[in-house]
């Protein structure tokens, strides 16, 4: 049996009738996906758990789009200095 939109529609009713709400976002997500353009089968192997869906009232370019979330523990590189950035010590003579 395919998956097929229709199908993952009525799953989405009953987990959300016997109150399953992880089953019903998954099957939500899967629904995203195929109207999207991914098959049945890439849709059910996808891994949605780091996508932050759009917050109501957003507004302005980009807004739309889904964003990853950075894993537990991330930090981001440090910054360079910029007063040594880009700069070499070669060529330069000493000044006395």
């Amino acid at each position: 049996m395919t998956l097929t939109i229709e199908i993952l529609q009525q799953q989405m009713d009953e987990a959300v009738a016997a109150l399953d709400f992880e089953t019903a976002s998954r099957c939500r997500d899967m629904i995203s996906a195929m109207r999207g353009g991914a098959t049945a089968v890439e849709a059910e192997s996808a891994d949605f758990a780091g996508l932050k869906r759009q917050e109501p009232g957003a507004m302005g370019l980009g807004t739309s789009q889904q964003k990853v979330n950075p894993p537990a523990g991330w930090r981001p590189p440090p910054k360079p200095d910029p007063m040594t950035a880009g700069r070499s010590r070669r060529g330069r003579t000493p000044r006395s």
